[in-house]
């Protein structure tokens, strides 16, 4: 018994054919056949039900899925634990990220980690978060990073680094004299929002609904499909938003806009990376994510 055995047993049993789990891996269908039926001989019985058109787990099997399922963890761990000793790595990393992220989050970081480990190279596509599972599940990214978990079988979900919202009004707007105001207050102007949908749109009425408030009610004069959108119009005193502060450090420093603290909500969120259950990321991405964790304070 080995551990790609292991690993080979575990995307069967999760993908449910050997013909997906022979996709999934990259690897030839009777390849794939082949590693089972060893693994079952060295345990003396049959890991699956192959009476059906799809096959089930065993009783062995289900005994097994829990051993195979923490030895893929204890993999992934070892691995994040030793990215830090890994600087002279080389390889190429595929990854999505969502538009905030994408835009404003990691240009700030992909600096230093390009210095830190000058062998790996990055292509990063910004898309928003269905098109970051597709290109997951089509093995054309390795990873994606998104602003809001979301339900999905396949998928792991991982906290990476933490965000917060804030209120972002111009500078000749009646508001931007103010250190801090309530909720209640800011939602007596007209407000320029992200699209339904977006992780950003979500977390505020999320923290809204929690408050007792109705998003709803708010006065809603214009949404647009991205971060950089509102901004401008925010700037051109088109209404106020709520949106990542880290979008917006640019054109505070320029004086064009102004962060408002909300007394009495808080509107923080994490990011999180994604990938699939049934295949172990390359150590260069451990490291990338890990080194994430490390800097979050730094953007």
């Amino acid at each position: 018994m080995n551990f790609h055995q292991l690993h080979i047993f575990y995307t069967v049993s999760e993908q449910g054919s050997f013909s997906a789990a022979a996709q999934r891996l990259h690897m030839t269908q009777p390849a794939v056949t082949m590693q089972v039926q060893a693994l079952e001989d060295y345990f003396g019985a049959k890991l699956f039900d192959r009476s059906s058109k799809k096959i089930v787990l065993s009783e062995a099997g289900q005994v097994l899925l829990p051993y195979a399922r923490r030895s893929i963890q204890l993999i992934r761990e070892a691995d994040q634990a030793m990215s830090a000793f890994t600087h002279m790595l080389e390889g190429r990393l595929q990854l999505g990220a969502s538009l905030t992220i994408g835009e404003y989050v990691l240009p700030r970081l992909l600096g230093p980690f390009g210095k830190a480990y000058p062998n790996i190279s990055i292509m990063m596509k910004v898309m928003n978060t269905s098109q970051i599972i597709e290109e997951i599940h089509k093995h054309q990214l390795n990873f994606g990073l998104i602003e809001a978990p979301v339900s999905h079988p396949a998928m792991v979900f991982e906290p990476v680094m933490g965000d917060e919202l804030k209120l972002i009004v111009p500078r000749e707007h009646p508001l931007a004299d103010k250190e801090e105001v309530t909720l209640a207050e800011a939602l007596q102007y007209p407000f320029v929002l992200r699209e339904q949908g977006s992780g950003t749109r979500r977390v505020m009425e999320e923290q809204m609904l929690d408050k007792g408030l109705d998003p709803g009610a708010m006065r809603v004069v214009m949404e647009l499909g991205s971060t950089g959108a509102v901004k401008s119009a925010v700037e051109a005193g088109l209404g106020i938003t709520i949106i990542s502060a880290s979008s917006v450090k640019h054109e505070v420093t320029l004086g064009l806009l102004k962060i408002v603290n909300i007394t009495d909500a808080s509107f923080k969120r994490q990011f999180y990376a994604i990938h699939l259950k049934s295949t172990l990321l390359p150590i260069s991405a451990v490291t990338f994510l890990t080194f994430l964790r490390e800097h979050t304070d730094e953007w």
